[in-house]
């Protein structure tokens, strides 16, 4: 079988970001969330925000390896950092008084990754 890799030179540049980060950091989340994101398109995560809901408290950081799809409702604010989130998902995390990063900003926010979850 042949090994495809990926060709979105935002995504090799994030992953190439963690795996740095995670180095200089000595912090493994961000080894595991480049482990992630490196995978096929196909195995790559997504999320629902009601999924967000369930697993999450309130002012908590998590990190989506994948995309955050907007089915299903928040209510309370998380922090969430993703690659990528559809238009609803974001609307909806916002209008709960969430924040929507994308993890090279997580990344530079918190580089030891400290009370830092990955949902997916």
């Amino acid at each position: 079988m042949r090994q495809v890799k990926t060709t979105n030179p935002e995504l090799i540049s994030l992953v190439r970001l963690l795996r740095k980060k995670s180095r200089e950091n000595e912090a493994r989340i961000w080894r595991d969330l480049a482990r992630h994101l490196s995978s096929s398109r196909r195995r790559r995560t997504t999320v629902n925000v009601s999924r967000l809901n369930r697993y999450t408290q309130q002012r908590e950081t998590v990190v989506v390896p994948g995309k955050v799809l907007g089915a299903g409702k928040i209510d309370h604010a998380v922090s969430v950092a993703a690659f990528a989130f559809s238009d609803q998902a974001k609307l909806k995390i916002l209008k709960a008084k969430g924040k929507c990063l994308f993890i090279s900003d997580l990344v530079k926010k918190n580089p030891k990754g400290t009370s830092v979850k990955i949902i997916g």
